[in-house]
């Protein structure tokens, strides 16, 4: 294929906010393969990571087309950090994937525009996410989990994606509500999420006039969601009359000097800081806060940990190191919290496997003026595309990226990865559960290999796909009681695949 002469990618951008009457913006390059009507919409359904990442070779920032409408994507991840920090008050959170999103999660966090309630909201939940907030719940995940771990069947061949994904719902449910919601909302909730998520990715990547019809999938969808609000409503009903709650209100009022650490039981979960928050929310705002929450608990989480665990699979020194520090940590007995922050070599593991598959590959946020980026002119309105997927697979930063390697996140190699490891955003809308995430997935990671001595792979190679985060198209692994054999052990689950 011919490939025109472009300008040089820019790797440290200085240009000015915006555009310049007086200087001549750089020709923004248009990416080849655009087709009448649709654009480059057949690329992005068809073959995303292959076409994302092959506009880093067009330029710093390239024209796509999705449909008619031109959107900017930026390869750089210096100029990303422009978008997201440097100039981002020019950047409003928005786009086509914000904007379907928004019909489902409401003006959640991660949703709502920038200006006054996403600040206020976003400071009434930051001491949900603090460290030592999040310590007070990690016992309590630990024992959901190693619950749920333990009941799976040796030797089967298990959907390890829709495991993952249970098994991070579950736990959030336990940090987000308390350990006394009542089962039969912690199974509804687990039963109707995927159902819900599907039904949401449909919602990004169709047309919107065709999410607005009254199509059987579009009711359907509809539907869950506000059964998933109804579900919502009762466990925040349920943690605001729990008798627990009215002692402590009693001891408060008499001056009791206890009734500040009352609310730190084993009962309580992160939640409570917004219903007891001195600007409270409305009920909307609380629903659009928890689908917010949970969805993000589970769908990047969730691919996170099947990912890792697959790799695992194909590299046996990786397990190998994994399983003496956790031997050296715990010795003979059950994980404790306080044991998470002594597994470095895990949470290298774990930032691996978020480097490698995204989780996220498309990301978007509008021009809320004409804008001068690298020297390229970005005109009001329009999208700008940022790639955590593409930035992560940077040769100038990640060295045969494709290739599985924990010990980037070295201490003495860290350094070269600054600037485009962005897996978790940046600047005022980076996500702000970043620190419950790595505490989630070193809980499960260490619980899972605690639990289960041998994993091997009992499917094809996984293929990346390409829906809102970076996922397996299909993987089984199988999960072995003894480490010679496989032994079966006693245990239920419902959850066995028939292996590729």
């Amino acid at each position: 294929m011919h490939r025109p002469h472009l300008p040089p990618r820019s790797l440290t951008p200085g240009a000015p906010n915006t555009v310049s009457t007086q200087a001549t913006p750089t020709p923004t390059p248009t990416a080849p393969g655009g087709l009448p009507l649709i654009g480059h919409a057949h690329h992005l359904a068809r073959t995303p990571l292959p076409f994302m990442t092959s506009l880093r070779e067009y330029g710093s920032v390239v024209r796509i087309h999705i449909g008619p409408t031109p959107a900017y994507v930026v390869t750089d991840p210096a100029l990303t950090r422009r978008v997201l920090v440097t100039d981002a008050g020019h950047y409003t959170k928005g786009g086509k994937i914000i904007d379907a999103l928004r019909v489902f999660f409401g003006d959640g966090l991660a949703t709502v525009a920038d200006g006054d309630t996403h600040l206020r909201n976003r400071r009434l939940m930051q001491p949900m996410f603090n460290k030592a907030h999040i310590a007070t719940r990690g016992e309590a995940m630990i024992a959901q989990v190693r619950e749920m771990v333990a009941a799976w069947p040796a030797d089967q061949p298990r959907d390890v994606y829709a495991d993952m994904n249970d098994i991070t719902l579950a736990a959030f449910l336990v940090a987000l509500f308390g350990t006394d919601l009542p089962p039969r909302l912690r199974t509804e909730f687990t039963a109707l999420m995927p159902a819900i998520m599907k039904g949401t990715i449909r919602q990004t990547v169709l047309p919107s006039w065709i999410t607005r019809l009254p199509l059987p999938a579009n009711r359907a969808h509809a539907r869950r969601v506000a059964r998933l609000r109804a579900l919502i409503d009762q466990a925040i009903d349920h943690r605001s009359t729990k008798p627990s709650d009215l002692a402590e209100d009693a001891a408060a009022a008499a001056g009791c000097p206890h009734a500040a650490a009352a609310g730190s039981g084993e009962a309580d979960g992160l939640f409570s800081t917004l219903l007891n928050a001195e600007e409270p929310l409305t009920r909307q705002q609380l629903q659009d806060e928890a689908i917010t929450l949970l969805t993000g608990a589970i769908e990047t989480t969730g691919t996170t940990l099947a990912w890792t665990l697959y790799e695992i699979t194909r590299h046996p020194e990786v397990e190998r190191r994994l399983r003496a520090e956790l031997a050296a940590v715990c010795q003979d007995r059950p994980l404790r919290y306080e044991d998470v922050v002594q597994l470095p070599y895990a949470r290298r593991v774990l930032q691996e496997a978020i480097r490698k598959y995204g989780p996220a590959w498309m990301v978007t946020r509008t021009a809320a003026r004409d804008m001068d980026l690298g020297g390229h002119r970005i005109p009001a309105g329009a999208d700008v595309v940022w790639s955590p997927y593409l930035h992560q697979h940077d040769p100038a930063h990640f060295p045969d990226a494709d290739t599985f390697d924990p010990d980037r996140w070295t201490p003495e190699r860290v350094q070269a990865t600054r600037g485009s490891f962005l897996a978790f955003g940046d600047g005022r809308r980076k996500c702000i559960g970043e620190n419950f995430a790595w505490a989630e997935l070193q809980i499960i990671l260490a619980t899972v290999l605690q639990a289960w001595p041998r994993i091997t792979l009992a499917s094809r190679a996984p293929r990346p796909q390409a829906v809102v985060t970076v996922k397996p198209d299909s993987l089984a692994l199988r999960f072995h009681a003894d480490t010679r054999s496989g032994t079966a052990r006693p245990g239920g689950g419902e959850r066995p695949v028939t292996a590729g």
